[in-house]
């Protein structure tokens, strides 16, 4: 009885509701949202720009966007795209001289990465080169991941094909393996000399080969780097190499990498250049033979007259500056030819063909 009187209200309630809903056909109102609704993860993530669905973008938005506005896409040097391209060319055939095996090198990547989240996403074991550009007095970093690493010591060892190379996980890596990689390295760091020779020729030395990424800093964990990841297939085995060049390394040569082809001049024209300077050496200029200069007071300017005598603070055999444009360009000492005063140039001048020059009609020069 008491489980009866319990549901009739709310079969009332029920009905009161039913009538109270609006027609199919009639205008319904938005509902006014309360103020202080809470945000589901889908809009959390899109906020900060965490989007697990775009995460092969490039683009990103929200907070993403600006904690990763430091970075500089290497898509802003063009020049890089042709010298990854020669090196790949370079290394598949250099490293098939180096094993006698049929190697293909393929370039699968280039982006812009920091330098410490580099470091933390290197998969171990691994090993780490760091080597040294002379020119541009800065390091640069590859990075060989284990199957290269094991494949590359089981061809030079003469390992038969189409059986996986043994792997001992969790045992460092034997002095054997250390100078095969280490003899890989050193191919493909003459590699990396060829490639960027064209544009501007380096020096690439190999300074230490690490197993710790911790011992392999070479940049600030916040610094940007240019990281490329190169594939290299023997057959049935294979492995990957990255080399990671931080921006402070392509600095110097960073006008050079702006180019949109090799030999850009930005606009230059040669011929131009060269008739403009034809011109130059062509050009007049007003040549000033200085024999004295004193500081007077303006009263005693303003009392010079007519055929008043000045006394100069020079002799006959002193030497005079000359002068254009108010720049001193030598000194000289005074002479006369025929009807004219000459000076003859003693130092100051260099690639001089004349030994002396006419400064014009007596006292015309002189001041």
């Amino acid at each position: 009885m008491a489980d009866t009187i319990e549901k009739e209200p709310n079969l009332d309630n029920l009905a009161a509701a039913l009538e109270a809903e609006p027609a199919p056909n009639a205008a319904e109102e938005p509902a006014a949202e309360p103020s202080d609704r809470v945000l589901n993860q889908d809009e959390i993530d899109s906020l900060l720009g965490f989007e697990l669905e775009n995460e092969a973008d490039e683009a990103r938005s929200g907070i993403g966007a600006i904690v990763n506005s430091a970075l500089v896409s290497y898509e802003r040097l063009p020049m890089l795209e042709i010298v990854f391209d020669r090196l790949v060319r370079l290394m598949t055939i250099s490293l098939r001289n180096f094993t006698s095996d049929n190697v293909e090198v393929s370039l699968d990547n280039v982006s812009s990465i920091r330098f410490g989240d580099y470091l933390n996403s290197i998969p171990l074991p691994a090993i780490l080169a760091v080597f040294r550009a002379k020119q541009w007095d800065n390091f640069g970093m590859f990075t060989v991941d284990s199957n290269l690493i094991y494949s590359i010591v089981d061809v030079l060892l003469g390992g038969r094909r189409g059986t996986a190379a043994m792997r001992i996980e969790g045992r460092p890596y034997t002095t054997i393996e250390l100078n095969l990689v280490q003899r890989m390295i050193e191919v493909v760091l003459q590699d990396v000399q060829a490639a960027f020779e064209p544009l501007s020729p380096v020096t690439l030395e190999l300074d230490r080969m690490e197993t710790n990424p911790r011992f392999a800093a070479i940049a600030r964990p916040a610094n940007a780097a240019i990281l490329v990841k190169l594939r290299v297939d023997m057959d049935d085995r294979g492995g990957r190499i990255e080399m990671l060049l931080p921006y402070a390394t392509l600095e110097p040569i960073r006008e050079l990498l702006l180019q949109m082809f090799m030999g850009e001049k930005f606009g230059r024209d040669s011929i131009w250049e060269g008739h403009l300077a034809t011109e130059l050496w062509a050009t007049k200029v007003p040549l000033e033979a200085v024999l004295d200069e004193q500081q007077m007071k303006l009263r005693e300017v303003m009392e010079f007259k007519v055929g008043q005598t000045l006394m100069l603070n020079n002799t006959p055999d002193g030497t005079i500056d000359m002068r254009c444009g108010g720049v001193a360009l030598g000194k000289g000492r005074m002479g006369r030819v025929g009807n004219n005063v000459a000076v003859r140039v003693e130092k100051g001048i260099r690639r001089s063909q004349g030994a002396e020059i006419l400064a014009g009609p007596a006292g015309g020069e002189s001041k």
